[in-house]
């Protein structure tokens, strides 16, 4: 993950815990009122993001880009784990709205 090394430090820090189990470290994350966007179904507030979270299988994350846009920092990852098409090459995630003590939306798409 060396590649997130120029993001901002709470994007460091969100894919350094995404790989892991929940941990309340992960959620503290999140601002009480964050969106996740994953494809097409949307997840508005925290107790909405923890039940994603937990729906979702855990994953290990290759960053392969990193990049600062008008719209926010996209990170570009390919994630291998425990699902039918692993691993799955050209994930993004783009962080829209954060700051150094919360993400209130991200979004992720291929």
């Amino acid at each position: 993950m060396t590649a997130t090394q120029g993001a901002p430090a709470i994007i460091r820090r969100y894919f350094a815990l995404a790989g892991q189990p929940d941990s309340a470290d992960y959620f503290a994350l999140f601002a009480e009122d964050a969106v996740v966007e994953d494809e097409s179904n949307e997840y508005r507030g925290i107790e909405a993001i923890r039940q994603w979270r937990r729906a979702v299988p855990l994953v290990s994350y290759e960053i392969t880009d990193v990049e600062e846009t008008p719209a926010g920092t996209v990170v570009t990852a390919t994630i291998t784990g425990d699902f039918p098409g692993s691993p799955f090459a050209g994930l993004r995630y783009r962080f829209s709205d954060y700051d150094d003590s919360a993400i209130r939306m991200l979004r992720i798409a291929p």
